[in-house]
């Protein structure tokens, strides 16, 4: 072999020794980009989990931090007692059932859609509407009740009703609430929504004359000194009065004296249940809860503080659920409170709302009858919705200087019937029941701190009456709770 031959030999080796090498490393480089990539795709799918993680947690606490308004109004507060009156319960198994009146103890279940009811309804009507030209006003009255009773959703009755209410009782406020009553199940009815429009500015005057009274008996109030002996005393017996009157509501048996000697003793009662004793108790602390912490607060009041009073209402009846979000569905009546998924938003929703702008420039009264309505109408608890509900109502009363209103168990039905309206889409009956008692409350705090007192009644009468002082036509509640107008 020559040398040039060896040569070639050896240059052919190396080529092809460099061709694998080179292929070698290729691979390898191949293989290192390959897995450098699938490295970055996991890195990036571990990056867009965590951005999604932290822009969910930044939206949480953006929300929670846009309930917060620290530029609330400063109050006049109203300065409590070691204990204070406070407000009323509701029986939470009525809220949401379909309207029902009330005017004469009548209940029929779904009969609006029968026929042979409705032909009644209209006979009653017409029956009626013949008594009313001949004069004989109180047999048009019970014709009138019965026909509503029979046919609480019909137009027509509804749209006769007030029209007798306006023109013939001159109650002009109910007469109001009837026709929109009917324009609700009917909203092109003609006669209605002209007598609707006709007496809405006459309605809005009255409501306002009304909160324009209550403010002028809210400054008297607030006039007298925290150390004056008699306001002290009438705080006092108040607030066992607003105890008394709140679990008689929800059908508590403990008579006034018994209830008195549970909130000052916590003795026994004999022959009384435990839950008994315990709604007396927990309502109780629930006000005191309010009084330490809510009254003279400056700022919003959070979704926390709600909680707080509602696990102080039900602390001594079921401290498993007290103070926790329902977790179950609950029906009440006729009306499905929202599933338990959406409680949560729908509470803070609600908290937003009770700290926005708008609603703090309503009037108190106002604003504290919507936030009762509205926290109730979300039903976010397994027990204890209206206890909790009046007690935030009056929680922001107080706030501005009101004092808690106390709602008398006789006047149950009346109270439960305006939530109802309200369901329908008509809360201002509501308010303004609720604006009636503020008033009641109101008169008798000033009644009780007057040397030389006007006629005014006791806390335990079934009458809401108004000041007859006035030169101005005023709403009366009768034993009945009628609403009609009495001349001064």
């Amino acid at each position: 072999m020559s040398p040039s031959s060896g040569n070639g030999c050896i240059l052919l080796h190396k080529k092809k020794y460099m061709k694998n090498n080179n292929e070698r490393q290729l691979n390898i480089k191949i293989n290192n980009n390959l897995s450098g990539l699938l490295i970055l795709i996991l890195c990036g799918i571990i990056l867009a989990f965590s951005l999604s993680s932290l822009s969910t947690y930044l939206k949480i606490n953006d929300n929670d931090l846009s309930n917060e308004i620290n530029d609330k109004q400063e109050k006049r507060k109203f300065a409590l007692l070691p204990k204070e009156n406070d407000l009323t319960i509701i029986d939470d198994s009525t809220i949401g059932l379909p309207l029902e009146i009330n005017d004469n103890n009548y209940n029929f279940d779904n009969n609006e859609n029968d026929e042979t009811t409705v032909s009644e309804a209209i006979t009653s009507l017409q029956l009626a509407l013949e008594m009313k030209h001949c004069g004989k006003q109180k047999k048009a009255i019970k014709l009138f009740q019965h026909a509503v009773a029979l046919a609480p959703q019909h137009p027509d009755v509804l749209n006769h009703y007030g029209e007798f209410l306006e023109h013939t009782q001159n109650d002009i406020i109910r007469a109001n609430e009837y026709y929109v009553r009917a324009l609700t199940y009917e909203p092109n009815h003609e006669s209605a929504m002209v007598n609707r429009q006709r007496t809405a500015r006459v309605v809005e005057e009255l409501d306002k004359r009304m909160l324009n009274r209550i403010d002028e008996k809210r400054n008297a109030l607030t006039a007298i000194p925290d150390n004056n002996a008699a306001l002290n005393r009438a705080k006092k017996e108040a607030y066992f009065q607003h105890i008394y009157h709140t679990v008689g509501i929800e059908g508590n048996t403990m008579n006034l004296a018994q209830t008195r000697s549970i909130v000052e003793t916590r003795t026994a009662v004999a022959g009384k249940s435990i839950d008994e004793h315990n709604e007396i108790i927990g309502l109780d602390a629930a006000l005191k809860y309010i009084n330490a912490t809510l009254v003279n607060r400056i700022g919003s009041i959070t979704l926390k503080d709600i909680m707080e009073i509602h696990r102080r209402v039900l602390g001594h009846v079921d401290p498993i659920e007290g103070g926790h979000l329902r977790r179950t569905q609950v029906y009440v009546g006729g009306h499905i409170p929202p599933g338990p998924g959406d409680i949560h938003f729908l509470m803070e929703e609600f908290a937003s709302w009770l700290n926005s702008d708008r609603a703090i420039r309503m009037h108190p009264v106002r604003y504290a009858a919507l936030a009762h309505y509205k926290l109730v109408h979300i039903h976010p608890f397994s027990d204890g919705n209206g206890r909790t509900s009046r007690l935030l109502m009056n929680a922001i009363l107080m706030q501005a200087g009101y004092p808690p209103v106390i709602i008398h168990k006789q006047h149950r039905h009346k109270y439960y019937e305006y939530l109802q309206l309200a369901n329908s889409g008509d809360v201002r009956p509501f308010i303004r029941f609720i604006a009636e008692c503020t008033e009641q409350t109101l008169d008798l705090f000033l009644w009780a701190t007057t040397e030389f007192s006007k006629e005014v009644p006791a806390l335990s009468q079934n009458s809401i009456i108004k000041d007859r002082h006035h030169h101005h036509r005023t709403i009366v509640l009768d034993i009945e709770g009628s609403g009609d107008f009495l001349d001064d």
